[in-house]
């Protein structure tokens, strides 16, 4: 199937996340429908909650979330579960000039999938790596709409992704 093919699928929605409690029930959720390999990017405003969220989808899969800090000097950070069934990738390309910096940055092994278990990258930024993305991710959207409450917009492309809106939308 090509990229322009109208049958390649793909799904949006939304979710308004009130708190923290709420945004942690959202991640629970969450893990439970993304794929073995998922490249997952996160767009919103300085403050939207990017690194909150990846904080906790990272405690719904084990990985204790004060472990994960924002990556906007590091640009990314890797995550390994104690089981070492999972690495969470999280990047933000906010300072990168170019998508030719990815090797020098050891992205690919970042995102190497471990021999019999997972590998989760979120990418904040995701437009100035966009040539390097698969077609096929999830792309969550934060939106600020009060002090401690976001809206979440999830678009899901491809065969692994296009089910995953509907299936949070409906949880939340």
């Amino acid at each position: 199937m090509s990229l322009t093919d109208p049958a390649w699928p793909s799904a949006s929605g939304h979710c308004d996340i009130e708190d923290l409690a709420a945004l942690d029930r959202l991640a629970a959720q969450l893990v439970l429908h993304l794929p073995q390999t998922a490249l997952v990017t996160l767009e919103g405003d300085l403050g939207a909650g990017k690194t909150t969220l990846v904080k906790a989808l990272a405690g719904a899969v084990g990985i204790d979330p004060a472990l994960v800090t924002s990556p906007t000097f590091s640009l990314i950070q890797v995550y390994d579960h104690d089981d070492e069934s999972l690495r969470l990738v999280h990047a933000d390309m906010y300072r990168l000039t170019a998508v030719e910096e990815l090797p020098e940055l050891g992205w690919e092994d970042a995102i190497a999938t471990i021999p019999g278990g997972r590998c989760w990258a979120f990418v904040e930024w995701p437009s100035r790596i966009a040539p390097a993305l698969p077609a096929e991710k999830l792309e969550l959207s934060l939106a600020i709409t009060g002090e401690t409450s976001r809206r979440l917009t999830l678009t899901g492309t491809g065969p692994e992704y296009a089910t995953i809106p509907p299936a949070i939308h409906t949880a939340s």
